[in-house]
C-alpha cells in the first residue's frame, strides 16, 4: 500500500514563504512579488505597461473562455472595432470627452508625416462603435444590437499596478442598442447580474453590486452599475460596471431607426465591460503566504505531477499513465520532468497555486487535495 497525503510538517512550511513578503505585514509588497515571481507579469518598458506572461495569459484565456461561453448564450455576438479613433468623434459627446481627456494617448504622425487629424488610442470604444452602429441601424427590424469585443485599450495612468491598473490593459467591452428605455435598462442589470455569478461561481470570489454615484458613473452614461469585489484585507475592488447610457450617445452620433409607427427614433444603449484587473481581484481574494491560490476553473495546471527520483524504475512510467487518466476526464494536467530538486518544484508550484499536486515516488504516491489542505487516504501501490 502507498499513502495519498497532503500532510506538511512546520520546517518545510517556512520553507514556503522565503521567496514573497508576508502577507500580513506588507499586503503591497506581497502582492507586487507574488505577481512577479510566479511569473504572471514583468514590467514593460513603457512606463505604466504589463508583459503578461504565458502562465498569465493561459490565466485571462480561461476567464475569457468561461466568460465568452456566458456572453453567447445570451445572444451576444463578437465583433471587432479600430484601435485609433479619430479625435473629432470624442468632441461629440462633451461628458466624455470631458471625462477621458487627461488619460487619452494621441497619435500625430504616421508614415513620415504629420496627420491631418490626430487620432486617438482608444481608452475605450463608444465613439467609434457608436459611429458604426448609427450606419447599421436603420430600421426597428435591426434592433436590439448586441455586440461585445475583446480587446486591448489604453489609458494613460499616472499610478500603476500590474493587472490592478495600467496603461494598457485586455478587456471586454459590450455595447448595444435598443428601442425602448425599459429595454436597454434592463440589459445593462442583466449583464452586471452575469458578471456577479461569473465572479461567485467561477473565480469564487464575494461581490456587492450596486449603483455608483453621480461622480463615479461613466463620463456620458446616465447611470453605472458597479461590481466590487472583496478581498482579503478587507477593501474592495471594482472588479466590473454596466452602463445605462439612455439616448447620450445615440443623439451624439445620430442612432436613429425607423419604427412602426413611420417615425424616427433615437436608441436607447449601454455598455459593460470586465477586464484583467479580474485576475489581480483572484490573487487578492484568494492568495495566502505562500503565494497564489488558484480557482480550479481558471488555473493554468489543473494537477502538477512530480516525479521524486525519476531514475528509478517505474516512477516515469506512473507520471505518464496518472497524466493520461486526468487529461482523459478534462484535467488539465503537466508533468514536471525538469532537472532540479523535487523540494524546489514544490515551491514553485505551491507558490503558482496549482490546485493539485501529486507526487509519484517509487513504491507509491503522495497526493495533495489540494496543498494547502491534509488529508490521508490509502491507495493500493
Amino acid at each position: 500500500m502507498a499513502e495519498i497525503t497532503g500532510n506538511k510538517d512546520t520546517q518545510k512550511d517556512k520553507q514556503f514563504v522565503k521567496e514573497i513578503a508576508d502577507i500580513n505585514e506588507n499586503f503591497a509588497q506581497w502582492y507586487t512579488d507574488v505577481v512577479l515571481k510566479t511569473e504572471l507579469v514583468d514590467y514593460g518598458p513603457v512606463k505604466g505597461t504589463m508583459v503578461i506572461r504565458p502562465y498569465g495569459y493561459a490565466v485571462w484565456e480561461n476567464i475569457q473562455r468561461e466568460m465568452d461561453q456566458r456572453f453567447k448564450a445570451l445572444g451576444v455576438k463578437n465583433a471587432y472595432f479600430p484601435l485609433l479613433i479619430p479625435m473629432s468623434y470624442f468632441t461629440k459627446e462633451a461628458e466624455h470627452v470631458e471625462g477621458f481627456a487627461p488619460e487619452v494617448a494621441v497619435v500625430t504622425h504616421a508614415g513620415g508625416a504629420k496627420l491631418e487629424e490626430p487620432l486617438a488610442i482608444r481608452p475605450t470604444s463608444e465613439t467609434i462603435i457608436g459611429t458604426m452602429y448609427s450606419k447599421w441601424i436603420q430600421s426597428y427590424r435591426d434592433l436590439p444590437v448586441i455586440i461585445n469585443q475583446w480587446c486591448n485599450v489604453m489609458r494613460w495612468e499616472k499610478t500603476t499596478r500590474p493587472f490592478l491598473r495600467t496603461s494598457e490593459f485586455l478587456w471586454q467591452e459590450g455595447h448595444t442598442v435598443h428601442a425602448t428605455e425599459k429595454e436597454a435598462m434592463d440589459e445593462t442589470m442583466l449583464m452586471l447580474e452575469e458578471y456577479r455569478k461569473f465572479a461567485e461561481e467561477i473565480l469564487a470570489i464575494p461581490v456587492l453590486c450596486g449603483k455608483k454615484t453621480e461622480k463615479e458613473k461613466f463620463a456620458g452614461a446616465e447611470a453605472t452599475f458597479g461590481m466590487e469585489a472583496m478581498m482579503i484585507d478587507g477593501k474592495s475592488l471594482q472588479a466590473g460596471t454596466s452602463h445605462y447610457f439612455g439616448q447620450n450617445f445615440s443623439k451624439a452620433f445620430d442612432i436613429k431607426y425607423l419604427d412602426k409607427d413611420g417615425t424616427l427614433k433615437y436608441g436607447y444603449t449601454s455598455s459593460w465591460g470586465t477586464s484583467t484587473r479580474m485576475i489581480g481581484a483572484v490573487i487578492m481574494a484568494h492568495g495566502d503566504e505562500r503565494g497564489l491560490v488558484l480557482p480550479p476553473k481558471i488555473a493554468p495546471v489543473q494537477a502538477i505531477i512530480i516525479p521524486v527520483a525519476a531514475h528509478k524504475g517505474g516512477v516515469t512510467e506512473k507520471c505518464a499513465e496518472i497524466s493520461e487518466l486526468l487529461r482523459s476526464v478534462g484535467v488539465r494536467t503537466e508533468i514536471d520532468e525538469r532537472d532540479m530538486s523535487p523540494g524546489r518544484k514544490f515551491n514553485e508550484w505551491e507558490m503558482k497555486g496549482v490546485p493539485l499536486r501529486i507526487e509519484i515516488y517509487r513504491g507509491g504516491s503522495v497526493f495533495d487535495f489540494p496543498p494547502r489542505h491534509l488529508g490521508k487516504i490509502p491507495v493500493a501501490d
